[in-house]
Formats: structure tokens, C-alpha cells, sequence
């Protein structure tokens, strides 16, 4: 009769390890040939299930063994007892130890993705994923039981398992999980034993068969230690690490948050969480504020805590905490608390598009008037904002992140009564300072979003895509400022005309919650590009959305593009009147500042174009007045006048078609490829001279970059006709039916065919015409159709 001697009860799985399936092949081919064999290997490795397996073999076969599992936990006596005047064959399995001479020794290492395969499939009865298999071996590192316990979901058996290791074992699982099972120093203090006495308690760690080779935690034996094991055991071994760490002033980061949400408290608890805060605030404002709530409720309430909390709140996007937080340290008896709760209420009002308030503040607070100055100058306040450079707040500490503000702050003096070129460089620098200033600091606005703003305004697209990607990679101003950047690359692409690109910016954004400020940006972007695409219900369908936006933003200089393109799509809405008052403002602040040409112009381009789209010819000669006016100032401006008089032209029907081309192409080379196809589009379809109409489809083509590259000399054909000859016949007679006011389903009736296919012959027919949208193409045939020569 065979002994099966058994500590735990046998695993559950098929044998999969391949030295193990060779040794039971051997035995169950010569079942009474002598053995003396002893398994050696870490827990959970499978020792169990081969044993399990011999014990089978050898009762079939009718040959009497002893087989004894778990030696290790046996003295030398008892083993000795058990195996005395044994004639069969004898297997002895144990976790790593020496080996008795004349035993044959059987090692079972960890499993390979393929025998991790099979183990798979036999637990579940089903093939298994070659990457499902691979994902499982890098998580349990090829260990059987963590593989079977994670297929079958029950990794709370290492329960009983981790309750029944000795006290040492344990605080070194416990250390390793938190990630101190490295620092050779912190586990001396932890486990208060001599740096000889450690190796073997790693020893006996190694053997409970969750460790990797380089002595970590395995991924789910990380998980197991966490989850299961004791808490009460787990939290003291914890804090007692963290404690260590902060008395040799070394980083907490990692053992504090393998705190959070244990209930943690008292002074030791807080601290931990305060210092891990801290860490962790540069580079992870969400983390950061959860450990500083964490500080707070462990009971540490003092104005750092709550001033790092709020800072850290507002970085993440979580305005309305930091508001909350940072208004209720205006009230507090020491001046730093005070200013330091005014700057963080300055910054989160000037994200709400608050920036009056916002300067009050920030002056109030006698630390960064640099950001008051930008503020005032955004709200029209020029002198306000000089006096308050010239004069700086004596002791305040002449940091990187200072002179990044101020050179900040005198870009945007500079950009209201200095030269472009000037201001962009200033901004540029101010951004570049920046770069390599502490993390972790709230800002109002970056040096790299109005740098970006003064380039839209300029004509200086590229600078302004460059200097925001730098921005939006190094993560300046956190989550906060990052939707903001984002929005602005996405303005960017919009102008330039590359839609798609645009796109995909407003489609990383949408459906975050946005304060004021990024909510008008990110409603225009909408507008802009359903205007682009001519996408009349989409136009109609962002409206709204824009409008309310623009009505929770007060209206300041930094806001004055999308609310240029609020106005072409009001028109085009026939809500035009709506914005009276925004504009109203806008020209008031802009007044107040000088009329500086470097912000005037671009509202004005917008307006013109609203003029245009509403027929107020009056409104639409003052624009160009306006614009004509400024034109000496550089030539972005001086591109954008010449364009508006050749709109105006063109929509008299009177102009010179190479005037048309040298102005499309003008604003093309500022980067405005947009707007220099359609100026040259709508100038082509308005002309009776079919040379003209010819050569300014070709500009179009090109200005939209949907030309093919030709070789130099080579002159260009068109690919088709242009005009009504760019027609098919069946084309023709859709549109001849629709000129004449039929819907496209009576023209379908008439033609025999649907009229989703009118609709779609429609749509072509403006894509070869070049029509912004349905009511220009309406209008575009009946002239064509009413030529002498119409087809």
C-alpha cells in the first residue's frame, strides 16, 4: 500500500510542467525501478500535483512507495522515521534546500508561455489565446498556482496562506508590495535585524513562490499580498516603512499611496500624505490632490496643506474645489495664506473668463503682479498694466517662473503698442523660460497660449503650432492649461485649413467639462469647421452652443477670435443682432487700448465677411476703411486689406482677375490657405471671361493644396471644364430644375430618378463649382444659367 504523505490539500490542475511530465513518463514505463527522488522547488510550483501524479502511477502499476510532500515542514527525525526500511521507490517534496547525497534531484522552475497555454486550456476546456496566455505568464511570471488562482478567480485563497507566515516573511512581502523590497537599509530598520540576518528571510520569502527572480513581488502575487492579505498587519508594516522613509528625508511617494483609502490617520499618516503630495504634485496634479485630501482628513489642516490641495485641485481641472478652497483662505489671520489663496482664486477666475476680478486679485495678493498686468491689459486696462511693471512688488524672489511672468507681461504691453515681431519674440522667450521651471505651479494663462494667440493674430502659424506642441508635450499649467494648448492647435490647424487636423484636437477635448474660456474656444472651433464644410446643419446645430458660451465669457482681447467667428456664423444664422453688445464691448476695449492693429485687424476681417454674408454693403466699407487703415503695419494686415478690397470687388462683379490671384496668394503665403481658395474660388464663378474663371480655379486648386505637383514648365490643363462646362449633361438638367425652384424631389419626378439622387448630383455640382454652401451655389447657377452662353 502507498504513503501519501500531504501538508495541503492537493492542487486541482493537470501535470503541465514539462520536467515533471518526463520523470512520470519514465516511471510509468518502469514502474518498480528504484527511486530516490527528491522535488525541490518553491511554493505553488507544482510539487503538490506531481506527487499527486506518481502517487496514481504507482498504485496502478501495484507497486508500493512512499511519497511525502511538504518534507520541509518535517524535522529530520520525523522524515527520517517515515522513510526508514523503505524498499520502493521513495519521492520527497520540499521547498529549497539541501539535497541528501544519492538522491536524484528533480527542479521545477516556472512555466512557459506555452505550458502556461496548456495549463489554460486544462482549466478552462477551451484552446487558449496565445496573447491571453502570454499577458498571464508575465502577471503570475509562469508560477502554476498564481496562473490557476487567476483563471479560476480566486486569489483569496493565499488568505490562510499569508495569516500562516511567520512575522518576518510577511512585513517583507508586505515592504516588497509597497515597493521598498530593494532598499537593503529600510528592510534592516523595518525588520529590525542585521544586514547578515536578512538574506535569510529573503530566502524564506523566496520559497513561498511569489517572488520573481530578481526578488519583486509578481504582478498578481502584488495583488494577492494587497488584497488579501492581513490589513491590520499590512497597515502597521506600512506606515512603519513610511516613517522610516520621512525621518531620513527620503521620498514617501510610493508607500504613501499604497495608503490611500486604508483610513490612515494621526500625525504620522498625514505627514506621509502631505510629503507624498508634494512629490507627486509636478508631474501628477490628480494623484497629488487625492494625497493632500488624504492629509487633510488624517488630520492635518494647516494652510500648506490646504494651499497645496487647491493648487493641486486646480491643475487637474477640479476648479470648483480649488475655488472653494482657496476662497476660504482670504479669511485667515496670516498674510502668506492669504495671498496665496487670492492666487489660486486669481487663476481659477481667469480660466472662467474673469479677468478683471481676476487682476484684482492677483494684486492683491502683492506676488504676481505680472499676471495682474496681463490681466488688465486683457480687459483694456493699459496703464494699469504699465504701472504695475515699472513698479514691481519689492521682495518678491527674481525665480525663473518669475521672469517668465513678467517677460510675459511685457509681450502683451508690447503687443498693443510695439511691433509683432517684437512681441512674438518676447512671448516666445517668455515660453521657452518656462520649460524648465518647476512643475506644479498654476498659471492664468501660459507664455506658449498667447504667444499662439499673437501669432493667430499675425499670420505666424507655424510659430504658433511649434510653440504650443512643446508646451502641450512638457505639460505646462498641468490638465488645466493642456485643454488649452490643445484648443488653441486645434484654432490653429482650423486657420491654416487642415480640418482634419482641427478635428482631431476638438475631438481630444470633447466631453470634458470646460470652463468659460475654453468652452467659447472649443464652441468656435465647432463653428468654424461645420463653416468650412459648408455644413449648414451642423453650423446651425453649434450655434447655440457658441452663443451661450460667448454670453458666460466677459468679453476681453484674448477672446476676440472666436468671437470674430461667432460673427460670420451669426450671419449665416440671421442672429447677427444677437451679438450687438459683445461687439460693442469689444470695439470699446479695443479703443481704449489705441485700436492696436495687431488685435484689431483679425476682428475686423471677421466682420467684413459678416458684412458680406448679410449684404450690408455700408458695414462692409467701413470694415475695409478700417483694415486699409492699418495696412502700413506689417503685412499680415496689409494682406488681409488687399484681400477685403478684392472681396468687395468681386462681389461687385467688377475686378481684375490677376489682382484676385496676387491676393489669394498673399494670404496662402501667410498660411491662410483657406481663405485664399475661397477668395480665389468665388472670384472664378463670378467671372464671364472663361480665361480668367480658368486661371482662377487653378489658383484655388492650388491655394487648397488639392493640386497635383508639375514639373516646372510644364503648364497646367484643367482636368475637366470649368463653369457650366465642368457640367455632366444630366448635372445641367438637375440644376436647371432646381434654379427654377423645385424641391429635389419634384426635379426627381420630372427626371426619373430619386431624389436622394438629386441630392447627390447637387452635391457634386458644388464641389466643381466650389460653393461654400447651398444658398452660394443657388446662387451661382442662376448667374451662370442666365449667361447668353449657358448651355
Amino acid at each position: 500500500m502507498n504513503t501519501l504523505l500531504t501538508q495541503v490539500p492537493p492542487p486541482r490542475t493537470v501535470l503541465v510542467h514539462p520536467a515533471a511530465r518526463q520523470l512520470l513518463d519514465r516511471v510509468a514505463a518502469e514502474p518498480a525501478t528504484p527511486l530516490r527522488l527528491a522535488v525541490v522547488a518553491p511554493g505553488g510550483y507544482g510539487k503538490s500535483v506531481l506527487l499527486a501524479a506518481l502517487d496514481r502511477c504507482y498504485r496502478e502499476a501495484g507497486v508500493e512507495a512512499v511519497l511525502v510532500d511538504d518534507a520541509d515542514r518535517l524535522g529530520a527525525d520525523q522524515l527520517e522515521e517515515l522513510l526508514a526500511g523503505a524498499d520502493g521507490p521513495i519521492a520527497v517534496a520540499h521547498r529549497p534546500a539541501a539535497v541528501a547525497p544519492g538522491w536524484t534531484l528533480l527542479q521545477l522552475g516556472p512555466l512557459g508561455v506555452e505550458d502556461v497555454a496548456r495549463l489554460m486550456a486544462a482549466v478552462t476546456g477551451s484552446p487558449a489565446d496565445p496573447a491571453a496566455a502570454a499577458e498571464l505568464h508575465a502577471r503570475s511570471g509562469g508560477v502554476p498556482r498564481l496562473a490557476e488562482r487567476a483563471l479560476l478567480g480566486r486569489l483569496e485563497e493565499f488568505r490562510p496562506e499569508l495569516d500562516e507566515l511567520d512575522d518576518d516573511v510577511l512585513r517583507y512581502l508586505i515592504a516588497a508590495e509597497a515597493g521598498a523590497g530593494r532598499n537593503l537599509d529600510l528592510l534592516c530598520a523595518l525588520l529590525d535585524r542585521g544586514p547578515d540576518q536578512l538574506p535569510a528571510i529573503v530566502e524564506r520569502a523566496r520559497a513561498t513562490g511569489l517572488l520573481a527572480p530578481d526578488d519583486t513581488l509578481l504582478p498578481l502575487a502584488a495583488a494577492a499580498v494587497r488584497d488579501f492579505g492581513p490589513p491590520a498587519r499590512r497597515l502597521t508594516t506600512v506606515q512603519r516603512l513610511v516613517e522610516l522613509q520621512l525621518a531620513n528625508g527620503l521620498p514617501v511617494l510610493d508607500l504613501a499611496r499604497s495608503l490611500l483609502g486604508t483610513g490612515s490617520s494621526g500625525a504620522s499618516a498625514a505627514a506621509a500624505f502631505a510629503a507624498a503630495a508634494a512629490e507627486a504634485l509636478p508631474s501628477d496634479a490628480h494623484l497629488a490632490t487625492r494625497l493632500f485630501e488624504a492629509a487633510a482628513e488624517a488630520g492635518d489642516r494647516s494652510p500648506a496643506v490646504t494651499a497645496g490641495w487647491a493648487r493641486a485641485a486646480a491643475l487637474s481641472g477640479d476648479l470648483d474645489t480649488a475655488l472653494r478652497l482657496g476662497d476660504g483662505m482670504l479669511g485667515a489671520a496670516d498674510a502668506e495664506t492669504r495671498a496665496a489663496g487670492a492666487e489660486i482664486a486669481a487663476t481659477v477666475l481667469a480660466h472662467r473668463g474673469e479677468l478683471a476680478r481676476s487682476a484684482e486679485l492677483y494684486h492683491w495678493a502683492g506676488r504676481t503682479d505680472a499676471f495682474s498686468a496681463t490681466a488688465l491689459v486683457g480687459t483694456g486696462d493699459i496703464e494699469g498694466a504699465r504701472r504695475l511693471l515699472d513698479s514691481p512688488t519689492p521682495g518678491v524672489a527674481p525665480t525663473l517662473f518669475a521672469g517668465a511672468a513678467t517677460r510675459m507681461a511685457r509681450g502683451i504691453v508690447d503687443s498693443v503698442s510695439g511691433c509683432a515681431t517684437e512681441t512674438l519674440s518676447t512671448l516666445l522667450g517668455a515660453a521657452a523660460m518656462l520649460e524648465p521651471a518647476l512643475g506644479g505651479t498654476l498659471l492664468p494663462d501660459s507664455p506658449a497660449a498667447l504667444a499662439a494667440l499673437t501669432a493667430l493674430h499675425t499670420g505666424e502659424l507655424a510659430l504658433a503650432e511649434s510653440v504650443l506642441s512643446r508646451a502641450l508635450a512638457g505639460r505646462i499649467g498641468g490638465d488645466l492649461l493642456a485643454v488649452r494648448h490643445r484648443l488653441l492647435l486645434g484654432w490653429v490647424a482650423m486657420t491654416a485649413g487642415d480640418l482634419a487636423t482641427a478635428a482631431e484636437h476638438r475631438d481630444a477635448v470633447a466631453g470634458l467639462a470646460l470652463e468659460a474660456r475654453d468652452e467659447m474656444f472649443f464652441a468656435t472651433l465647432e463653428l468654424g469647421l461645420a463653416r468650412r464644410a459648408s455644413d449648414l446643419v451642423g453650423l446651425q446645430r453649434s450655434w447655440n452652443r457658441a452663443y451661450q458660451a460667448s454670453m458666460r465669457q466677459q468679453t476681453d482681447l484674448f477672446t476676440l477670435l472666436p468671437l470674430g467667428e461667432l460673427a460670420i456664423a451669426a450671419a449665416r444664422t440671421g442672429a447677427f443682432a444677437k451679438l450687438s453688445g459683445q461687439f460693442e464691448r469689444a470695439h470699446g476695449l479695443l479703443t481704449r487700448l489705441g485700436e492696436p492693429p495687431l488685435w484689431t485687424v483679425s476682428l475686423v476681417w471677421h466682420e467684413l465677411h459678416a458684412a458680406i454674408t448679410l449684404e450690408d454693403a455700408d458695414a462692409a466699407k467701413a470694415h475695409l476703411a478700417t483694415l486699409t487703415s492699418h495696412a502700413h503695419c506689417g503685412r499680415h494686415p496689409r494682406a488681409l486689406a488687399t484681400a477685403a478690397q478684392g472681396w468687395l470687388a468681386v462681389l461687385g462683379g467688377t475686378f481684375d482677375p490677376d489682382a484676385i490671384t496676387a491676393a489669394a496668394a498673399e494670404l496662402h503665403d501667410l498660411g491662410l490657405r483657406w481663405d485664399a481658395a475661397r477668395l480665389a474660388g468665388q472670384a472664378a464663378i463670378r467671372t464671364s471671361d472663361r480665361k480668367a474663371m480658368v486661371q482662377l480655379l487653378e489658383a484655388a486648386r492650388q491655394f487648397q493644396g488639392t493640386t497635383a505637383r508639375r514639373e516646372p514648365g510644364v503648364s497646367a490643363e484643367p482636368a475637366a471644364g470649368t463653369g457650366l462646362a465642368a457640367l455632366s449633361e444630366r448635372e445641367l438638367e438637375v440644376a436647371r430644375l432646381v434654379v427654377e425652384g423645385l424641391t429635389y424631389k419634384q426635379a426627381g419626378s420630372k427626371l426619373f430618378i430619386s431624389g436622394k439622387t438629386v441630392e447627390h448630383h447637387m452635391a457634386r455640382i458644388r464641389g466643381k463649382l466650389g460653393a461654400a454652401d447651398r444658398r452660394e451655389l443657388l446662387a451661382t447657377l442662376r448667374e451662370l444659367l442666365s449667361r447668353p452662353d449657358a448651355t
